[in-house]
């Protein structure tokens, strides 16, 4: 009954469309209340409880270090390196729009962020040179996916938190998944851009390059640092978040002098209102969680689902046909707590490795934000552009084609994900 109670008040509310926190906490709250145990004090416990974790302090830092790095002028020397790299493709400008999605994905860990970042600058580039306006916007959602793939990523340091996994051997396994899915998104760009007659930027010149990269040195510093220090085992994700955002301002402030001291409380006004969403929510689910664990939700669905099948194939385009449904309908970070400890209640059943069912998970949701309604980079790209949700969405389908082809290749293909992270320490 009590469980009954618990998803259906969640799955009303959230075709009522009240916030995504406040539906699962409101949830939990009336299944409490039914269960006859409930207790304010208690629901408050556990979401300070939920939130209180070291590994998640890295969630706001990051979100910092990515706005300090976007206002103190290293996305646009970013794009410009982008630009000189593949500008000379079909269609440069689209294929800039990856690239430089992809570097900012070394910087943010938030696809949100990295869609914002990069389509407010290139967006109206591409419109300016002719592009359609929802083609550029498709592209650059598209592109602001793979800011959850490429460490660092905000929804891997989740998942390392709800499992237990390793967040540096996670980080390593997303290198190069995201990296093929942004050539495959380039390929896709390009071939499109082609198709319709968009011109190239500038012809290719290394000369051109090697100006952009030592103009573009100190932004490459961010991602270095963050990763080669995770991966060197020097310091934590949490640390390296920490790190990051010391660089930013001192790069931003004292390097590039785009950060004034009176900028200062806006931004980290900005960041903190972006991290206390994301924080409220792993608040709110986490009482959730409890709910759910007390009446064995997560162990109850893994079993209806093994009585349907227990090939492991099988299962596995199961798990990803249920993700990438939760990824249109539910905000990532809600679908990561609310679906992680039932996936992961299969694992014997499905034969992977902890860290390669991490990288699964996190790329169908990436693919979540690519497909209306909860579609935030499909979302925030359309009003970048200041077109329909709608038409947008039609142009996305090409994008959406690859990226499921990308997701058969990383769910069935390990090794892409567990070489780099098998020389990893744990």
């Amino acid at each position: 009954m009590t469980a009954s109670v618990l998803l259906a008040a969640m799955v009303v509310l959230f075709a009522a469309n009240a916030p995504i926190a406040m539906a699962i906490a409101a949830a939990s709250i009336l299944a409490m209340a039914v269960q006859g145990d409930f207790s304010l004090m208690m629901v408050v416990q556990r979401m300070v409880g939920g939130a209180d974790s070291f590994h998640l302090m890295a969630v706001p830092l990051f979100m910092y270090a990515g706005i300090i790095m976007e206002r103190g002028g290293i996305s646009q020397r970013i794009i410009a390196l982008a630009e000189a790299l593949v500008g000379w493709l079909p269609g440069g400008l689209a294929a800039v729009t990856v690239v430089s999605a992809m570097f900012f994905a070394g910087i943010s860990g938030s696809a949100a962020a990295d869609a914002a970042a990069v389509g407010a600058v290139l967006i109206p580039a591409m419109k300016r040179s002719g592009y359609d306006s929802d083609f550029a916007a498709a592209v650059q959602a598209a592109g602001g996916s793979i800011g959850v793939i490429i460490p660092p990523s905000i929804p891997m340091i989740i998942f390392g938190f709800l499992t237990g996994a390793s967040i540096g051997r996670l980080f390593a396994a997303g290198i190069l998944p995201g990296l093929m899915i942004g050539v495959s998104l380039i390929a896709v760009s390009s071939v499109i851009a082609g198709r319709r007659g968009y011109a190239a930027t500038a012809p290719f010149s290394l000369a051109h390059v090697w100006h952009a990269f030592r103009q573009a040195l100190l932004a490459l510093g961010a991602p270095v640092i963050i990763l080669g220090g995770i991966l060197l085992g020097i310091f934590t994700a949490t640390e390296s978040a920490a790190v990051a955002v010391v660089y930013a301002l001192a790069v931003g402030m004292v390097v590039y002098r785009q950060i004034r001291p009176k900028d200062l409380v806006e931004i980290f006004l900005e960041g903190s209102v972006t991290a206390a969403i994301v924080m409220f929510i792993i608040a709110a689910a986490s009482v959730f969680g409890w709910m759910a664990a007390i009446e064995e939700i997560p162990a109850a669905i893994a079993g209806s689902l093994l009585g349907l099948t227990t090939h492991p194939v099988a299962l596995l385009l199961l798990i990803n046909a249920i993700l990438l449904v939760a990824g249109t309908v539910v905000e990532t970070t809600a679908a990561l707590i609310l679906l992680v400890p039932m996936i992961a209640a299969m694992l014997p059943a499905l034969g992977v490795d902890p860290i390669h069912l991490g990288v699964i998970v996190v790329t169908n949701l990436a693919i979540g934000m690519l497909t209306p309604p909860m579609g935030i980079c499909l979302i925030v790209s359309a009003a970048i552009s200041g077109d329909s949700l709608g038409a947008v969405s039609r142009r996305i389908l090409p994008f959406l084609s690859i990226l499921i082809i990308d997701l058969l290749v990383i769910t069935f293909f390990s090794p892409l994900s567990m070489w780099l992270a098998d020389l990893v320490a744990p």
